[in-house]
Formats: structure tokens, C-alpha cells, sequence
């Protein structure tokens, strides 16, 4: 029997992992039932599932490949990036918009309504909002941050300015002139 090389098992994960954004999207997590998600990644059920052990697993594993991402992202180019380029694909042509909206959502409303995913969230949530604070740390002590205003505040401030940005691109209304809002966010939290 051929071996599959990790490489190859890499990729299908990957696979699986983009389908399923897409399904968990579309159908939220109750309606992403596995024929949805069998359907969705063109695999059976015993293919998924030998790549995560249950549909829990599966969406859990689509959240954090997202908050890696996020915090990739907020690392290298603050929170304020990661926001122009959501706003950016939604304006775009890329795909994955909706889905990687529709998983924030689907976080959040299972954040409110199941304790032991709200439990098995806060690490991966921990770490979006140290990486924002590393991140505006590094900038205060580069003397490009306003210094008025704590840390910490700046960083709930950026949070709720995401929050809202997906709330608004989630629910459908159009992008109208939020590169400038964004703008006008960086400004914020910008030495004068």
C-alpha cells in the first residue's frame, strides 16, 4: 500500500479545512450536517474525519486556522491591518469573504451559547488580543503611539472597531467609505 507523504496530508487538510469555512458559513454549525460537509469537500464522511475526530473538532480547527492568521497579521502589521484587508476582500472577488465572515459570526454566537466551546475559545482569543497589545507596545515604544491613553484601552478601543467592521460587512451593508473610517481609527491611536 503506498504511503501518503506528509506533504500530501498537509494539503488535504487544507482542503477540507476551506470547504468546510465555506459549509459552516452557508449553513451555520447546526445546519453543516456532515452529508452538507461531505458534499461541501467532495470526501466521505471516514476521509473528513480521519483528518479531525468530529464536527466539533472540524469547526474549532477552521476558528483557530483563522485566529492564526489573525494573529499573524496583527503581529507583523497591527490590528488595523487585518481590517483593511477584510475590508479589502469583501470589495474584491476573493471567496473566502463570506466564509471567514461566517465563521466570526458562528464564533461568536457559540461563544454566547455553548459554555464548553466559550472554554476551549479563550486561548485562541487570548492570543489575538496579546498580540494586539505586544504589537501596540512595540509601536508606543517607537514613539509612533499616543501615549495618553493606556495600552490596554487602545487595544479595546481597535477590538470593538473590529467587531464592528464585521458586524457591518457580515449583515450585508456595503463597504461605503470605511478605508476611511480605518483611516480614521489609525489616526486615533497615532501620536499627533
Amino acid at each position: 500500500m503506498p504511503r501518503v507523504s506528509q506533504d500530501q496530508l498537509d494539503a488535504r487538510r487544507h482542503e477540507i479545512l476551506a470547504a468546510a469555512r465555506d459549509c459552516f458559513a452557508r449553513f451555520g454549525y447546526e445546519g453543516a450536517t456532515v452529508r452538507r460537509l461531505e458534499d461541501a469537500t467532495g470526501l466521505s464522511r471516514g476521509a473528513i474525519f480521519h483528518h479531525f475526530r468530529d464536527k466539533e473538532s472540524l469547526f474549532l480547527a477552521v476558528a483557530e486556522d483563522d485566529a492564526a492568521a489573525m494573529v499573524e497579521t496583527v503581529a507583523r502589521n497591527g490590528l488595523v491591518q487585518v481590517m483593511r484587508d477584510l475590508l479589502a476582500r469583501a470589495g474584491g472577488s476573493e471567496g473566502d469573504t463570506a466564509g471567514w465572515l461566517g465563521t466570526q459570526l458562528e464564533v461568536s454566537r457559540r461563544l454566547r451559547t455553548d459554555p464548553a466551546f466559550a472554554k476551549r475559545w479563550t486561548e485562541r482569543a487570548a492570543a489575538i488580543a496579546d498580540a494586539t497589545r505586544e504589537r501596540l507596545q512595540r509601536q508606543r515604544e517607537a514613539g509612533v503611539l499616543r501615549d495618553d491613553v493606556p495600552v490596554e484601552v487602545l487595544t479595546q478601543f481597535l477590538e470593538l472597531a473590529y467587531d464592528g467592521l464585521v458586524l457591518h460587512l457580515a449583515t450585508g451593508r456595503p463597504p461605503g467609505e470605511l478605508s476611511r473610517v480605518l483611516d480614521l481609527v489609525e489616526e486615533a491611536v497615532r501620536r499627533a
